[in-house]
């Protein structure tokens, strides 16, 4: 068990900073986020193995403007009912404004994945200023102890960092730099 974990980045060109907190929570994690530049303000519901069990994204009302669930048999849907099938082969949820959803996939796969090992899977990519969530295939590359390598195909992106002993990111090269944490 971990936590509570609390960090803060800023976006490389200091036009956004996201401060974060990770707390244990009723059998589970709870992963907060609150960006400011885009006045977002996330949710994660995660269970033991650090699995997404539910994504809150808040933008200007009180209820979630985006909430998307998974149930234990992987199935995603909106917590209005709609079934997303479109995202059931989804590993995780992506928030392209947060190094934070890069961890969850680090954190889910890391102890089992060997040093010089790969391994590609679809995450949920949602898009805070349009709400849609589409499949984006991405892959992870562990590199050493604490470095990992992220690309992420449909958008011909790929970096390199390092994550501390939790798993979240240190400094992102070119979008997200450590500040605090």
């Amino acid at each position: 068990m971990l936590g509570p974990v609390h960090a803060e980045w800023a976006s490389w060109d200091g036009t956004r900073v996201e401060q974060f907190a990770l707390r244990w929570e009723g059998g589970g994690y709870v992963a907060e986020g609150t960006v400011s530049g885009l006045d977002i303000h996330y949710v994660i519901r995660l269970g033991p193995d650090f699995r997404t069990r539910q994504f809150l994204l808040f933008r200007d009302l009180d209820e979630p403007d985006l909430w998307l669930a998974r149930d234990h048999y992987g199935r995603w849907g909106e917590m209005n009912g709609a079934a997303r099938n479109d995202l059931d082969e989804c590993f995780e949820i992506d928030l392209g404004c947060s190094p934070f959803t890069n961890t969850i996939p680090i954190r889910s796969l890391g102890g089992a994945l060997p040093i010089g090992e790969s391994v590609s899977i679809d995450v949920a990519w949602v898009d805070v200023e349009t709400l849609g969530v589409t499949v984006s295939p991405q892959s992870y590359t562990r590199l050493a102890e604490h470095r990992w390598r992220f690309e992420a195909s449909h958008r011909a992106y790929e970096a390199e960092f390092d994550v501390d002993e939790h798993g979240l990111v240190l400094d992102y090269p070119g979008l997200f730099r450590r500040i605090m944490g």
